[in-house]
């Protein structure tokens, strides 16, 4: 019914040459106000410059509907219109479900379109840590749902192999090289102090024995670069993500992008020197204060190669591009939206994702997993300790925008207060119970089924749900907030667990009403396994 009414809704939007951009549906708090309502005359009062009321009757003498859907709509103020839709609408959209299958919950918003989605982004000094872990999780399960709604994703890995950093990279390998050699080094200041390094090094040994004082540091920076991705991108491999693109901030350099960044800066007046320094003029553009673009050093800030990649990222011409960046980004993808935007470049379809810090917890208390020098915990570690389907799960589980305590001793539970084994153990059941009823003689046949025989409170309660489920990704789609995908499913195995102890499924002595409770259950299955494959997690047939 919600795509049935939003497609009614907006051509009728159209029909009166009314904005639909502001178009939502929703599922009422209260039963009586209907099966779906919309605030859309509320939305539009400003702009038309009417009464709520009054839009909405507008809106509503010319629609439309069909009467084997919705039963009646109700307009309540200030300016609501509730729809309720039939109970025979209702159960044949469990034939619905079961007919789409794997395509439950896909949409056309995007066919045609093109969406680049650019997350983890780290550069390649060191393995991926837990915090790189949530942005992680966050941009694969934004790019699934996109491609749900039809978008040619693109996923998309930014990093830098050049600059200060990756040349202490080269120096700490060369030290621990020599020190496995016998001969006494030092890391060189700010070196990198990481046991995956020594790793490295000890690798390094064996292949190239030979190598002396006088080997460019090149050699070690490269060789250390190359076995650091290696190692990321298994990481990455390990929780079911594989990125399309990988580009080399380097590239911007070489290719001249930075300096035409500056021209085109410099052209408009934005540009000036102080200290030594060279200075973007962003206070003329609404941001407080002016940024340093290039140090007195001559050493560029971050922020003038992201101006500059995000004008190739525009001329590559996405229909959306989504940023996921860590919260030490918040003061600067500002700079670099305004950059583009005195540049005369598009820029409104760049969406940015913020995401939060991440703090492990084991028995109440902040813990670090790691037995390495350096002071972080990989990602490898916190999936060797949960496995892979609990940290896509726990990642997304809260809000982006909310700090995430990451509760060990939860996920390791394999009980139904952990998440994750609460919805696998969802679909196992419906399974178990499918192999339960073919062994007495009761087949699944929805064809054959009469549906309208769910018609008790729960069952009614159950199918609404598994309705919501493209409306759920839709929602997320529109505000790049994927939490809203594992709490719905969390609370449709819920529903499903009340339906399971309020009635009976297999039932020899009334074999068409469990035909029927076995289809509704077929259709949960769908909306649960279909749920759970965007979120990258898997689902069992059996625990």
């Amino acid at each position: 019914m919600f795509e049935y009414l939003n497609r009614q809704l907006i051509a009728r939007l159209e029909e009166l040459e009314w904005p639909t951009e502001t178009l939502q549906l929703s599922r009422p708090k209260k039963v009586e106000n209907g099966d779906w309502s919309s605030n859309i005359a509320m939305t539009l009062a400003r702009d038309l410059k009417r009464a709520p009321m009054q839009i909405a009757e507008e809106l509503m003498e010319g629609m439309q509907l069909d009467s084997k859907i919705v039963e009646k709509y109700d307009i309540l103020r200030p300016g609501f219109i509730n729809f309720f839709q039939t109970s025979d609408y209702l159960t044949s959209q469990i034939r619905t479900i079961l007919k789409a299958g794997d395509s439950y919950g896909r949409n056309a918003f995007g066919s045609g379109k093109t969406a680049q989605v650019e997350f983890v982004s780290a550069n390649p000094t060191g393995p991926l840590t837990v915090g790189h872990g949530r942005q992680t999780v966050l941009g694969d399960t934004l790019a699934n749902i996109l491609t749900w709604s039809g978008y040619d994703v693109t996923r998309e890995y930014y990093f830098n192999n050049a600059g200060r950093q990756m040349r202490l990279l080269g120096e700490s390998l060369k030290a621990r090289y020599f020190e496995l050699k016998g001969e006494l080094t030092l890391l060189p200041d700010g070196g990198y102090e990481g046991d995956y390094l020594i790793d490295i090094a000890k690798a390094l040994l064996a292949e190239k024995p030979d190598l002396d004082e006088t080997t460019e540091i090149d050699r070690f920076k490269e060789y250390a670069e190359n076995s650091i991705f290696a190692i990321i991108k298994t990481s990455l491999e390990r929780i079911g993500v594989k990125h399309d693109v990988f580009y080399n901030e380097r590239s911007l350099y070489e290719d001249g992008k930075i300096d035409e960044v500056l021209e085109l800066l410099k052209e408009k007046g934005l540009l000036y020197e102080k200290d030594g320094a060279t200075w973007f003029k962003t206070s003329e553009l609404g941001i407080e204060q002016d940024r340093v673009l290039v140090k007195s050093s001559g050493e560029p800030t971050y922020r003038l190669p992201d101006i500059a990649y995000h004008r190739e990222k525009v001329a590559r011409g996405f229909d959306l591009v989504v940023d996921i960046f860590g919260a030490d980004h918040i003061d600067a993808y500002p700079d670099v939206l305004s950059a583009l935007r005195v540049m005369g470049l598009k820029h409104e379809h760049i969406q940015v994702v913020i995401h939060q810090f991440v703090t492990l917890m084991r028995s109440g208390e902040i813990v670090k997993m790691s037995t390495r020098k350096a002071n972080f915990v990989t990602l490898d570690e916190l999936i060797d300790e949960v496995g892979a389907d609990v940290v896509r799960y726990f990642y997304i589980m809260r809000s982006a925008s909310s700090h995430l305590n990451f509760d060990l001793d939860l996920a390791k539970r394999q009980t139904d207060e952990n998440p994750v084994f609460y919805l696998q153990y969802a679909h196992a059941r419906i399974l178990s119970i499918y192999r339960r009823a073919k062994e007495r003689g009761l087949e699944a046949d929805s064809d054959q089924a009469d549906l309208s025989l769910l018609n008790e409170e729960f069952t009614v309660a159950l199918i609404n749900q598994v309705l919501e489920f493209p409306e759920v990704l839709d929602h997320c789609r529109r505000t790049l907030e994927v939490h809203h995908l594992p709490s719905y499913l969390y609370s449709l195995a819920t529903a499903l667990h009340k339906f399971y102890t309020e009635y009976k499924v297999i039932d020899l002595e009334n074999p068409d009403l469990s035909k029927a409770r076995l289809a509704l259950l077929a259709a949960v299955q769908i909306a649960l396994r279909n749920g759970l494959r965007v979120l990258g997690i898997s689902a069992p047939e059996q625990m």
